[in-house]
């Protein structure tokens, strides 16, 4: 797979497809990488491709696409982050095939979804996307989606980067070697592009937060903000690991006052 940071950069949410399928070669890679994906809560996620004509999926949002990536999770403590970690590993390899995604937890019929998932009870699937070749021109539609997201718009880094506690903002060249690893976060997809991860740097330690808004928990998909931190946190660790700075997961909060409606994650502490 291409370097971490080169694929967070170059990737975009994709949401017009030219009608090209995803070949048998493409296909068996996806599911064989998939096999063998972890996540550091050690929950299991289950991959499937699904032929959209087979199973008559669609999205309002989306055009020309004839596959979709799905997934699922049994219901447990972490599972959002787990699955968020997990299908953003995978998103991040079909986009080192050249395949476009999107990540989908709303814009969805569930109920057509999860019987092409075969979802069981006690069984969650938070988001699913989209798999193909990206149309040459966007349609008018993903023109304007993309406009009123702000698709392309970033926080600052030092409005997200904390030093120590959440008094004071964190610079680029003050984080040194975590500079790459927090970027890395930056850049990641979140739903409506709210980017909720707060970042705390104690030492060699990162704490990750999420910042709550309202209308993103159902009994159905969970929490997809914390999807989103589990998206944050396998950008973080997989760039971490490629420079060689051995990032350890860990659970302990640090004893740190958090600003309303801000809720601990989890922390990578890098060698």
């Amino acid at each position: 797979m291409e370097r971490i940071m080169d694929l967070a950069r170059a990737r975009r949410s994709v949401r017009s497809f030219d009608g090209t399928a995803p070949n048998a070669e493409e296909k068996e890679k996806l599911l064989a990488f998939a096999a063998a994906i972890e996540n550091p809560w050690g929950l299991g996620v289950e991959f499937r491709l699904l032929d959209a004509a087979e199973h008559g999926l669609s999205s309002p949002v989306i055009t020309g696409e004839r596959w979709y990536l799905g997934a699922k999770i049994k219901a447990a403590p972490h599972m959002e982050e787990a699955f968020g970690y997990s299908f953003e590993t995978l998103v991040l390899y079909a986009h080192s095939l050249g395949l476009g995604t999107t990540w989908i937890g709303g814009t969805m019929d569930r109920a057509v979804f999860g019987r092409a998932m075969e979802l069981r009870e006690g069984e969650r699937m938070p988001c699913v996307s989209p798999l193909g070749r990206p149309a040459a021109k966007m349609s008018l539609r993903e023109t304007v989606m993309r406009r009123g997201v702000r698709a392309d718009w970033r926080e600052d880094f030092s409005a997200l980067c904390f030093d120590g506690d959440f008094s004071k903002a964190l610079t680029e060249a003050e984080a040194g070697d975590l500079a790459a690893p927090l970027r890395a976060v930056l850049l990641a997809p979140s739903a409506v592009n709210r980017q909720p991860w707060r970042m705390v740097r104690q030492g060699r330690s990162v704490h990750f937060f999420v910042r709550h808004a309202r209308g993103y928990v159902s009994a159905a998909a969970g929490d997809l903000q914390k999807v989103d931190l589990g998206i944050a946190l396998c950008h973080f660790a997989l760039c971490a690991e490629e420079l060689g700075l051995a990032p350890r997961f860990s659970l302990e909060a640090p004893a740190l006052a958090a600003p309303a409606d801000t809720e601990y994650i989890a922390t990578y502490t890098l060698a």
